[in-house]
């Protein structure tokens, strides 16, 4: 599937990773992800085990101080990843330049104010809703001669048939085109739709409940079947 719709980092929980070798510093930062909600935060005082964590769990965002006993903060930031959005948090403002030289989101100066960290962390908010494409809102597929245009929010379920795959319609009604189910996941948006048997792809927000055998979708009568092999993954996505 395409990456995520625009707007949705907004939507979700974001991940965070802190590392700096001072634990009051760490439980400031713990307080104010808290306070703003929707942060979901791992902490490390050892600096080589964060930038582990980095590369391993890939966080949305990360919080770094530049000083500290057994690695340079800045030397961490020059490895990680292009897109990595982090904020320098630091008692040294003689590396704020170099810290924006490498691109940081933005800079706090210890000891900050919840204002100053909230103000920073919307600042990375908007980078990374800046960095997502912006998808379209309806599938064109043929059908026939002709092409048709589905609105996402219009999509219930997509279903393969053969040949053939049928998408059905929350107002009512399916297209049928002749194409196969992973050409149409491809299509679709991260996030916002589920394959969960080798046969259907849904709209997560049709959900209405789920076990691990069967999905029950909003104005669906019966439910549809949760393939052995999707089921963890069923499990995780709509049990968030």
């Amino acid at each position: 599937m395409n990456n995520r719709m625009k707007g949705d980092i907004m939507s979700r929980t974001l991940k965070c990773i802190a590392i700096d070798d001072e634990p009051m510093a760490l439980l400031v930062i713990e307080q104010f992800c808290r306070r703003k909600g929707g942060m979901e935060l791992s902490v490390f005082s050892e600096p080589r085990v964060g930038l582990e964590a980095i590369r391993r769990d890939k966080p949305d965002l990360v919080f770094l101080d530049i000083q500290m006993n057994s690695i340079n903060g800045l030397e961490i930031a020059d490895t990680l990843p292009s897109e990595s959005c982090f904020i320098f948090t630091t008692a040294y403002a003689e590396y704020a330049l170099e810290g924006f030289n490498l691109d940081a989101v933005d800079f706090l100066h210890k000891p900050f104010s919840y204002e100053r960290f909230e103000v920073a962390v919307e600042k990375a908010l908007r980078r990374m809703d800046a960095h997502r494409p912006v998808l379209p809102e309806c599938l064109v597929v043929k059908q026939e001669y002709n092409n048709v245009s589905i609105p996402l929010s219009d999509i219930l379920y997509v279903e393969a048939l053969g040949n053939y795959v049928k998408i059905v319609r929350v107002s009512g009604g399916h297209v049928l085109t002749r194409t196969n189910l992973k050409a149409i996941t491809d299509m679709l948006p991260d996030g916002a739709f589920l394959r969960i048997h080798r046969s259907y792809v849904i709209a997560v927000p049709a959900v209405v409940s789920f076990t691990r055998t069967r999905v029950e979708l909003k104005g669906h009568v019966g439910g549809l079947p949760v393939g052995a092999q999707y089921a963890v993954q069923v499990a995780e996505v709509l049990g968030r």
